[in-house]
């Protein structure tokens, strides 16, 4: 057949046309002016290659003449391992396509569905229908095109305390490849792949990206073959075996995420930022102020002291508290008990009604922690059921923080956990868990098969249970801090945990470059304790403040160890909270490309374009006396701006014998003044924030 489709959407244009039957997307960019019938897309024909232009299409198979890394791998008993898929079946309108594509010799359907919405998000999916006999799939990747103009790629490295740690270089002929082989999605996973530019910064350049909605093993790919055709992709990552396909059984792939901008990196975060802030499930109601107490009392559960956190939190306008890991079974330490979701006589000897209650007596929320999918070997849950794990012809696998994984896909496990988790809840005004997953998976086994997609799909049932069965209630996604931050939990959760390290200085990155991705609404950020429990780095308070005031912020050290002017200069910063949220929340994210490394210049604007606010950081020394100037985008051109120095985070500690005098007197500039003139930089103590408030003017 013959056919085409052309979704525009959000300044997007892709172009699908089949080909000799195979299904080849032909262009995905900007949007681009007149009829892509009349774009000659053909190509020369090479000395020693092929005697006609080949088109793969999405399937990329050999078949076809693709001698790059194929769209599907798999065998049915060693045949049918070489596929010819044609397109039956190609439906479109202005923003979806629907296409069915056949290989009938090797007994095969293929469904592929994209959706390209109004931010130019492109979501798409592919099923795989097994019409023979049992068809062992071994791969189903994901690939779109990338223009010539992509000459490098972006993405994220890192470990616990330690992730987002931008990698960016030169896209060369063969393949870059960065997987995860957690069984979650891991500190070092870099949550989806960036093609760029090599002029393109967070203003200006384009960018493509893709994002694998998955939270099991993931493989992204940038792939440039020798003829120098480029593309980029991501697949979930199949253990042997884990997909066999009995006839008339199908094969969904996890949903795939693929964007563009010509507004550089600032435009492609914005873009899925707004996509997600338009779900359904997206948090409505404010993000509350939190105060998790795992720094402040770790396994010490003493209600006595809890109480005295609690009577500071809410004086100071803590809106949710959470206790953390400790309160049940015998877990006081971190080789005991986990598994075991009682409330610990031990320790609270009349349950958590006590504190629940006196929590949320006092106005605020209770939150409390779990872990249901790990099990400490000294547990009455292992001592009971030792083969409840996952693993492999008995073996009993290395522990990792003294734990073990239980096996989710038993249906028995599965229910131990769940009803255990909902008892709890439904006992106690509970409105808040911190779900953890402190270990990877090995020799992830389940009646001798690979199961980390059964254990993945297991947990997001368990979340969308628990959901159902308690309405109100809210999930935070922690895994020994970011390691489980992607687009396939992102439905079921309410929030990231960003890190385990609270160091202002390692989350300034951290949030920066996890923010490329996620909204900061939907990420943690704390005040931890001082020195940082995680780096041993004392650093001011009002840099801390000022760090954490960037996203769904939070407390997480020893209130009552404050002194009373430390405890005012708390109440003041969460009211400054309280009071711009709505801003930081909701407006667009805005990262100016500065002139050095030294410092970070960043904040939000309003959807209206009328307020702001932004922090100008010095992460460190720098060889002259004084740095460039500040500017700022993303405001009215026209429109005349007051910009006003915040203290309520705490004063910035300055190194000059004086200030710019704007400093002090504030300074009243039109928006495109504020972004091609600036303001001179005062000049800041490393490891320090000012945080700056620009409100438009009315006339």
């Amino acid at each position: 057949m013959s056919a085409t489709a052309h979704l525009s959407n959000g300044g997007v244009d892709i172009f699908i046309e089949v080909i000799d039957g195979a299904l080849v997307i032909r262009y995905w960019g900007g949007k681009i002016s007149g009829d892509f019938a009349a774009i000659p897309f053909e190509r020369s024909v090479a000395h020693s290659d092929f005697d006609q232009v080949q088109n793969p299409g999405v399937m990329r198979e050999h078949s076809r003449g693709w001698l790059g890394y194929p769209t599907i791998s798999g065998h049915r008993s060693g045949q049918n391992w070489s596929t010819k898929f044609s397109v039956t079946d190609l439906t479109s309108s202005s923003n979806s396509f629907n296409a069915i594509l056949q290989d009938d010799t090797a007994q095969l359907t293929i469904k592929l569905i994209g959706q390209l919405d109004s931010y130019g998000i492109l979501k798409s999916q592919f099923e795989l229908i097994n019409n023979g006999e049992d068809y062992l799939l071994n791969e189903l990747h994901y690939w779109m095109p990338l223009s010539d103009r992509a000459t490098e790629t972006l993405d994220f490295a890192g470990r616990w305390s330690n992730e987002r740690n931008p990698q960016r270089q030169q896209i060369n002929i063969g393949r870059w490849v960065r997987d995860s082989h957690e069984g979650r999605s891991g500190h070092n996973y870099t949550i989806g792949q960036i093609a760029l530019n090599s002029n393109t910064n967070f203003a200006t350049g384009e960018a493509w990206a893709v994002s694998l909605a998955w939270s099991g093993d993931v493989k992204y790919c940038v792939e440039k073959n020798y003829e120098g055709v480029q593309s980029i992709g991501a697949a979930e990552v199949l253990l042997p075996g884990e997909v066999v396909l009995k006839k008339g059984e199908s094969y969904k792939a996890p949903e795939l995420f693929a964007w563009y901008s010509n507004q550089g990196l600032d435009g492609l975060a914005n873009a899925i930022h707004s996509h997600l802030r338009a779900r359904s499930v997206h948090p409505k109601k404010p993000r509350p102020l939190t105060l998790n107490m795992w720094e402040a009392v770790y396994f010490d559960h003493n209600e006595t002291k809890i109480r005295q956190l609690v009577d500071i939190a809410a004086e100071i306008g803590v809106e949710r508290v959470v206790l953390d890991d400790g309160w049940f079974g015998s877990r006081r330490h971190d080789r005991s008990g986990l598994g075991d979701w009682v409330v610990s006589k031990d320790v609270w000897p009349n349950g958590l009604t006590s504190v629940t209650d006196y929590v949320v007596n006092k106005g605020m929320e209770f939150g409390l922690w779990f872990e249901g999918e790990m099990v400490n070997p000294d547990s009455d849950l292992y001592r009971a059921h030792p083969d409840w794990i996952l693993n492999v012809a008995e073996r009993v696998p290395p522990t990792w923080r003294h734990e073990l994984v239980l096996d989710l896909s038993k249906s028995e496990v599965y229910s131990h956990v769940l009803e255990q988790t909902s008892a709890i809840l439904s006992a106690y005004k509970i409105s808040y868990i911190k779900w953890d997953h402190n270990r990877v998976l090995i020799d992830a086994g389940s009646a001798g098969a690979p199961a980390i997609q059964k254990q993945t799909k297991a947990l997001y049932k368990l979340f969308a249970e628990l959901k159902q069965r308690h309405p109100d209630l809210e999930i935070e996604s922690c895994a020994s801090g970011g390691a489980r931050i992607d687009l396939g939990i992102i439905d079921l959760v309410d929030r990231f945990w960003t890190s385990d390290n609270n160091d202002a200085l390692e989350r300034q990155r951290m949030q920066r470059w996890t923010m490329q991705f996620i909204p900061p609404e939907l990420l943690g950020t704390h005040i931890g304790s001082n020195p940082g429990h995680q780096t041993g780095r004392d650093l001011s308070l009002g840099f801390r403040a000022a760090t954490a005031l960037f996203g769904h912020a939070g407390l997480e050290r020893d209130l009552t160890a404050l002194t009373k002017p430390e405890l005012e200069a708390l109440k003041s910063w969460i009211s400054l909270y309280k009071k711009e949220r709505a801003i930081l929340h909701t407006g667009a994210m805005v990262r100016i490309d500065y002139p050095d490394d030294a410092h970070y210049l960043y904040g939000a604007v309003s959807q209206d374009r009328s307020a702001a606010l932004f922090s100008y950081v010095q992460l460190l020394p720098i060889p002259q006396s004084h740095a460039a100037k500040l500017t700022f985008r993303g405001l009215k051109v026209d429109a005349q701006y007051r910009v006003s120095v915040i203290h309520d985070a705490g004063a910035a500690n300055f190194m000059a014998i004086s200030n710019p005098p704007w400093i002090n007197t504030g300074a009243k500039m039109s928006g495109s003044a504020l972004e091609n003139v600036g303001l001179p930089a005062p000049i800041l103590r490393p490891e320090n924030a000012l945080l700056l408030k620009l409100e438009e003017v009315k006339s």
